[in-house]
């Protein structure tokens, strides 16, 4: 009976539930073209599903109007979608939007050589199926532990949507004011109505938005970053 040996130089699937460092998830990651999504959260590897449409596709898509929105009136703001995050060396999520500060108006994060992310977005915001989702617990503590300052998560199955701020090194929770108007706190001008997001309302979505383009905290953080350049 002959046994095929193992090719030296084949490189190992990837795997959810695989225990890799960031530089041996990458080498796996960038092996495998056909995997779409995989996110490495305090060491452990989440390879995505196929993506369903209500639950995922389609409010992924309301959150990427609403951040492109703000990026285009913001010069200065730099808008991801999915893109790979390297964070520490345990962590290599890819949020399903950010947004950052170009790092030469004084971001906290950086394009590599090799254009990925490096360090922490200012915010970052998900679609989770449920609270159950690692969205709001592994990878929560690794975007507060690195700092991303503003954490959005949308849990479709509650129909339910929580932004944290970082505050003293811990996540509070964001809330909505008399209007039922969230409005970010690292991003001026960044507003959401979050009512008519979770009804999929995307006109009084933008309209709210516009309002915050509006505003003279806005206008100020604009000038802000003109002045940076």
């Amino acid at each position: 009976m002959v046994t095929q040996q193992p090719n030296a130089n084949q490189t190992p699937p990837l795997e959810s539930g695989d225990r890799l460092s960031r530089h041996e998830f990458e080498r796996r990651y960038t092996a495998k073209p056909d995997i779409k999504k995989a996110e490495l959260i305090e060491g452990v590897v989440y390879v995505a599903s196929p993506l369903r449409f209500e639950r995922h596709a389609e409010p992924h898509g309301k959150i990427v109007i609403w951040l492109g929105t703000y990026q285009i009136a913001t010069p200065g703001i730099k808008l991801g979608i999915d893109p790979t995050v390297r964070l520490d060396r345990d962590n290599e999520p890819q949020p399903g939007g950010v947004l950052l500060i170009d790092r030469q108006l004084g971001g906290q994060s950086r394009l590599t050589e090799d254009d990925y992310i490096e360090g922490a977005p200012e915010l970052a915001a998900e679609i989770a199926a449920s609270s159950a989702a690692y969205d709001l617990h592994d990878k929560k503590k690794a975007y507060r532990r690195n700092r991303i300052q503003e954490y959005i998560v949308w849990q479709i199955l509650e129909n339910r949507l929580d932004w944290f701020r970082l505050s003293e090194s811990e996540y509070v929770l964001l809330e909505p004011d008399v209007d039922g108007i969230i409005k970010s706190q690292v991003m001026p001008g960044l507003w959401l109505a979050v009512s008519a997001l979770l009804i999929g309302d995307m006109v009084r979505v933008l309209a709210v938005l516009q309002q915050g383009l509006n505003s003279p905290e806005h206008q100020e953080f604009v000038k802000q970053l003109s002045q940076r350049q």
